[in-house]
């Protein structure tokens, strides 16, 4: 009897045992049990904590670099490849303008008897500008000083570092993304083509050795301060907040008062108005004038110094700018001569890309239209009617394209920039102002130049040398037979 009595005792004990065991199971899996302090204490020496408990340490954001007020060292891994790589590319395609795009351009519209000497004249140029601004140049424009004029840090491009073992590449502190030796590079095509323009305006008359001396000083002394002025970050027109994003008055209106300069001091070739000067080739202007028109691309799109969608925007409104002033001009010249010419387009489609330069960055498609129009319509005045009252022989018309459409395009920056484009807001007066002071400094400089180098050594060949061409009396050299 007593054996049936514990039996079911027995087993319900049993099972609230078990129901006890089975449902602290589960109560474990859905909260974390809490022990009495002594016990947790032992527990925590005996066995590792729950997953749940484990805290990972917080992340830490490595620290933004401050950015760079100068020229320095930042880590190669911090460089953008595929703005290096278009930078690259956009150097060679402006060294393309002016080796061999100005000296075809060039060479094709003088006499026969002068064309070496022009194209001599333009690779001389390259050569003696790469030099002195490996030595000089580079340093006097694009690093801090003072608002007029940069140090001395990146004289014989000293600093200028790539340190393979270390990481450590230098950068310009206006192109951080790229090596600091592309950017050098990239400015250098800006030096070489500046004072290759001029050339056109003194061919055919001036001595050779007058020419090396002149463009040598003219590049140190009015190029780099102009450069530094407009494009380093403490240049005092910088600063004014003028716009100039590829190099309307830094190149263009620098380049064509300096010409019209020398056009007045060396005075006008020999027949000149009196006997027609027929052009050597114009198939050689016309490659020429391909050439800088591609070459073109990399003179704009690539001031945007970056691979970006600002790069491409500028190098659609500069295309779309050559093609307008290309037929401003000759629309105009089949109005006023009944008839167009080969010259006229090629000097056209120069007049848009050298208005839109300016705003290449700033503007949109449509203005692109009006830069390229207005400047084709302009510079045909400027290579004519302008020319006329000015007096002066020009010969080329350097003055008369690139100055003409370097002033146009500078002010239509300040009428026409677009702040949705880049966030820059115009003003005509500021860019007026701007460009007036290019144009004084860069007169009166040259003027000085001339007259001191005229001096010194003379400024231009004899009458018998200038007759026979430039070709045999400076080079001993011909073209053709």
């Amino acid at each position: 009897m007593r054996k049936a009595v514990w039996r079911p005792v027995v087993a319900w004990v049993c099972v609230v045992v078990m129901g006890s065991a089975a449902w602290a199971q589960s109560a474990e899996s859905l909260s974390v049990p809490v022990a009495p302090p002594a016990i947790a204490a032992m527990g925590a020496a005996a066995a590792p904590a729950p997953a749940a408990l484990v805290v990972a340490p917080p992340v830490v954001a490595p620290p933004v670099p401050a950015p760079l007020t100068r020229p320095g060292l930042v880590p190669q891994a911090s460089l953008n490849g595929a703005d290096t790589a278009w930078m690259m590319t956009s150097t060679a395609l402006v060294l393309l303008m002016t080796l061999p795009g100005i000296a075809l351009f060039y060479g094709g519209m003088v006499r026969k008897k002068s064309v070496i000497n022009t194209m001599a004249t333009v690779v001389a140029v390259a050569a003696l500008v790469s030099l002195l601004w490996f030595m000089l140049g580079y340093s006097l424009a694009f690093t801090p000083g003072s608002g007029w004029l940069g140090g001395s840090s990146r004289f014989w491009f000293e600093g200028l570092d790539y340190l393979k073992e270390a990481g450590k590449v230098s950068v310009s502190h206006i192109a951080p993304n790229i090596p600091e030796s592309v950017y050098a590079m990239f400015q250098l095509t800006f030096a070489i083509i500046t004072p290759a323009l001029i050339v056109g305006a003194f061919v055919e008359r001036m001595k050779f050795s007058a020419m090396v001396w002149f463009v040598g000083l003219w590049s140190l002394l009015v190029y780099a301060p102009v450069a530094h002025w407009v494009w380093e970050p403490g240049g005092w027109i910088a600063q004014m907040g003028a716009l100039d994003f590829a190099g309307g008055t830094v190149v263009h209106v620098n380049a064509g008062v300096a010409g019209l300069v020398c056009a007045y001091v060396l005075g006008p070739r020999r027949g000149y108005g009196r006997e027609p000067f027929e052009p050597f080739n114009l198939g050689l202007t016309m490659a020429g004038a391909g050439l800088l028109w591609v070459g073109w691309f990399g003179f704009n799109a690539g001031s945007a110094v970056a691979a970006d969608g600002r790069a491409g925007l500028a190098m659609l409104v500069t295309h779309i700018a050559a093609a307008a002033g290309a037929m401003a001009w000759m629309l105009a010249e089949w109005v006023v001569r009944r008839r167009p010419s080969l010259l006229g387009l090629c000097s056209g489609l120069v007049a848009g890309l050298v208005a839109i330069t300016p705003a290449a960055g700033f503007v949109t498609p449509a203005a692109a239209v009006v830069f390229g129009g207005g400047a084709g319509l302009a510079c045909y005045w400027g290579a004519t009617g302008l020319k006329r009252l000015l007096g002066a022989d020009d010969s080329l018309d350097v003055f008369g394209v690139h100055g003409i459409g370097g002033i146009v395009g500078a002010l239509l920056t300040g009428l026409l920039a677009s702040p949705a484009v880049s966030g820059a807001q115009g003003s005509v007066f500021t860019q007026a102002v701007a460009t007036f002071a290019v144009l004084i400094y860069s007169g009166v400089v040259s003027a000085a130049l001339l007259l001191l180098i005229g001096k010194v050594i003379g400024l231009r060949v004899d009458e018998a040398g200038e007759q026979t061409g430039l070709d045999i009396t400076q080079h001993r050299e011909r073209i053709g037979t």
